[in-house]
């Protein structure tokens, strides 16, 4: 049991990659609390950590919204006691498409789901982290935002900015005895957004394109990125900050 007993949040965990995530710390002893928007997606999820034997709890919260986020800080504390670490796994993007296609209303939506999130995590976490000798952020970006593709550019620009903003974070909250840490996962054609990130239907001819540019021949999948975050939540981390884990293939080489 590689985190038990730890209190952990992940973010848009109703399904793709964060179910993967927050259904791996649970098997691992974790007390999870699944985050959604879509309550009946996040309730699923927890109905089926529960019957697995892990421990967690739904909270449905707009990641978008202070007020939301810092109510989901609060319900960590108030079910579990403490909050150990904060996956903020949650995203979105724009169609595959050229950047001056793209709405305005389509940039502030990514930017809000994407950067935003991980202001208002910041700000409603790390006074409880304080209070509670330390803490641990895990921002779930992309390898968008290390070798960008085109069509993506503001997408790119919203991952990028996560990345810079994890290390800026990392350096700053150190003295705290906080940890910030990153994981840049490849294009996993299995999430509600593959997609948007192909430009149309992911179909066998666009799976091809993507799986060439990986050299290791394969996607990513939710349980490798899973994989990574428990290594990250965990105390075997202990001395990580600051640094981004490529769930990749090799593909940023």
């Amino acid at each position: 049991m590689r985190v038990k007993n730890k209190s952990i949040i992940v973010t848009g965990s109703g399904g793709g990659i964060g179910e993967g995530i927050a259904r791996r710390l649970a098997a691992e002893g974790a007390q999870v609390i699944v985050n959604d928007i879509n309550v009946a997606l996040g309730e699923k999820v927890v109905a089926a950590i529960v019957k697995a034997g892990g421990t967690a709890s739904f909270f449905a919260a707009d990641v978008t919204k202070s007020a939301e986020v810092k109510a989901l800080v609060e319900a960590a504390v108030q079910r579990y006691g403490k909050l150990d670490v904060m996956v903020n796994n949650a995203g979105w993007t724009h169609r595959n498409q050229p950047a001056l296609d793209v709405s305005e209303d389509e940039f502030d939506k990514c930017y809000a789901i994407n950067v935003k999130s991980i202001y208002l995590a910041t700000i409603h976490a790390v006074p409880v982290f304080r209070a509670h000798g330390g803490g641990s952020f895990i921002n779930i970006a992309s390898t968008a935002g290390v070798r960008p593709r085109p069509g993506l550019t503001w997408y790119n620009g919203s991952k990028g900015a996560v990345i810079t903003t994890s290390k800026s974070l990392a350096a700053e909250l150190g003295p705290d005895n906080i940890r910030v840490n990153c994981i840049n996962p490849v294009f996993n054609p299995d999430t509600g957004l593959s997609a948007e990130f192909a430009g149309g239907p992911v179909d066998e001819d666009r799976k091809a394109r993507f799986r060439a540019s990986i050299p290791l021949g394969r996607f990513s999948t939710a349980l490798d990125v899973a994989n990574a975050a428990l290594y990250l939540a965990s105390d075997e981390a202990d001395f990580i900050s600051g640094v981004c884990i490529e769930v990749d293939g090799a593909r940023c080489v």
